[in-house]
């Protein structure tokens, strides 16, 4: 009788600093295939839920991939930096002192919807066959063409001092930090990305996921026969 192939999703709560990659080596070496891939990268400053396919589930990474994102955070408003988030200097722009919750809810009303977001230079896109991120590091200046994405909503859910508090829902292909700027520039106060969660993949839900070392001590203590 002919083995059925082995196949799992695992739905793991990404810590902060480390990276999609990262997981997806851990979860490689406790499962001892190589066959492992994740569907959706989180940058190394966010946390949240990264679902990470196994075996023959890597065929439905596309699917997971396409789905609707929620996300929850932090922006600071009157400054920015070069990447929109802290992985680069913070630069002070303008005072936000004056800016109402209603000035707030205003701008985030004019990026939700169907719009067109122009992706952040520190990203991973490639651009004539090479990422985005590799040529700003290298000081090369290259042109990035808005994009049509959705947010389907765009909630404020805190206001004190310069900080703002968010909630999310987007489409695949979406920068949680373009909207920090575009906020920001709306305002005319400026803004960077402070806190970023994931807290759902379509119907998928950070409550259900697990810490990657809590995944990997149960991969080692089940049998491997099915592997």
């Amino acid at each position: 009788m002919q083995q059925e192939a082995y196949g799992e999703v695992f739905l793991i709560d990404k810590p902060l600093e480390w990276t999609s990659f990262d997981v997806v080596k851990k979860l490689r070496n406790a499962l001892r295939i190589k066959k492992v891939g994740h569907a959706g990268t989180l940058d190394p400053l966010a946390t949240g839920l990264l679902i990470v396919c196994a075996g023959k589930m890597t065929k439905q990474i596309e699917t997971f991939m396409g789905q609707e994102k929620e996300y929850t955070g932090t922006f600071v408003l009157g400054s920015t930096t070069e990447s929109f988030d802290l992985e680069k200097p913070v630069i002070p722009v303008a005072d936000p002192s004056h800016l109402t919750l209603a000035d707030l809810e205003s701008s985030a009303s004019q990026l939700t919807g169907d719009i067109f977001q122009v992706p952040p230079m520190h990203s991973a896109i490639k651009v004539d066959g090479k990422r985005v991120y590799e040529s700003a590091r290298a000081g090369k200046e290259v042109k990035m063409e808005a994009r049509p994405v959705q947010v389907r909503e765009f909630e404020i859910t805190g206001f004190e001092g310069n900080e703002v508090n968010f909630r999310i829902s987007c489409s695949k292909g979406t920068y949680i930090r373009s909207l920090a700027r575009d906020l920001g520039e709306s305002l005319g106060v400026g803004a960077y990305l402070k806190v970023l969660c994931r807290t759902r993949i379509g119907e998928y839900r950070l409550e259900e996921a697990k810490d990657i070392l809590t995944w990997v001590e149960e991969i080692k203590n089940r049998s491997h026969e099915n592997i």
